[in-house]
């Protein structure tokens, strides 16, 4: 699968005007460090009201209403939602495995359309990769007029070389302003890191969001002709490995594949972490305005 060179081939118009409906959905009741366009359960001075409380002295006399006092004779504030930013992060692991059957691909994408959601909904958007043990990020996003600039970013990074996950997020969590939600792309075929790589960005407040991206070579490796005598190179370490293909150890890949998958479903449970398994000859369309949408991440 050919990398993208324009922004179409990440967006086209048919999802941008699908997108503009959505937004993204926290579980949390998010405080952020600036007004925004955010709607939460706390009460304040926002434009959507909540309630009515008697007047105590010292109150604001502009929220009084003045409506009631003329029927009852006693004085009542009005009380409102009050709007708040949210921190959105969408982090994408570049490593080199992600380059393999078109994840990385799927993952552009898709950090492009929850980027692009975030910034019509008017929250702080940044966009991460995780590579080695850092990141690379595009931060301060806000607006849909910043599309250009994500798309353009996006564009131009690519998957490779290795990925000390537990390292990348921990120096990627800590780029918070506020609390928020971190959306995590990745296939999570890690070695090692991944349990403490994952409980680093809830460790800081995150509310997260694993979105796992497989390969058919993954899932079905004899589905795309890998078969006979091999050597095998790791795409990350470039450690070597001579094996035979054979229906036996094809049935323990499987088996090895679903038992870790199995451990980080277990691992997301328990820290509290939606997870949502995809596929990369999932329909795009599909998957943010279908299994998205009935997972509780997009309304």
């Amino acid at each position: 699968m050919s990398e993208p060179a324009r922004v179409d081939q990440l967006l086209d118009a048919a999802m941008v005007a699908a997108l503009d409906r959505l937004d993204v959905i926290s579980r949390r009741q998010l405080r952020g460090t600036r007004d925004g366009e955010r709607r939460s359960r706390r009460r304040g001075q926002g434009m959507e009201f909540a309630d009515f409380r008697p007047y105590s002295p010292g109150d604001d006399l502009r929220f009084v209403d003045w409506n009631i006092y003329g029927r009852m004779e006693r004085l009542f504030l009005r009380i409102f939602l009050e709007e708040e930013d949210l921190s959105l992060m969408v982090a994408v692991d570049a490593s080199a495995s992600m380059a393999i059957g078109g994840k990385f691909l799927i993952a552009q994408r898709l950090a492009m359309a929850l980027g692009y959601i975030g910034l019509v909904n008017q929250h702080r958007v940044t966009l991460a990769m995780l590579k080695e043990d850092s990141c690379e990020r595009l931060a301060g996003l806000r607006g849909r007029r910043k599309a250009a600039a994500a798309a353009a970013w996006l564009l131009q990074r690519q998957a490779q070389g290795g990925l000390r996950f537990e390292s990348a997020s921990r120096a990627a969590s800590q780029g918070r302003q506020g609390r928020g939600l971190a959306i995590v792309i990745s296939d999570f075929l890690m070695r090692e890191g991944m349990e403490r790589g994952l409980q680093s960005w809830v460790g800081r407040g995150w509310d997260v969001i694993a979105l796992q991206v497989l390969a058919m070579e993954d899932i079905a490796p004899s589905t795309h002709g890998i078969t006979g005598d091999l050597r095998l190179i790791d795409a990350e370490d470039a450690s070597e490995t001579e094996v035979t293909i054979s229906d036996a150890l094809l049935r323990d890949h499987r088996d090895r594949l679903q038992a870790h998958n199995a451990t980080l479903r277990g691992l997301c449970t328990r820290r509290g972490i939606r997870h949502i398994a995809i596929d990369t000859e999932v329909d795009l369309a599909r998957l943010l305005l279908e299994t998205l949408r009935h997972g509780g991440i997009l309304r």
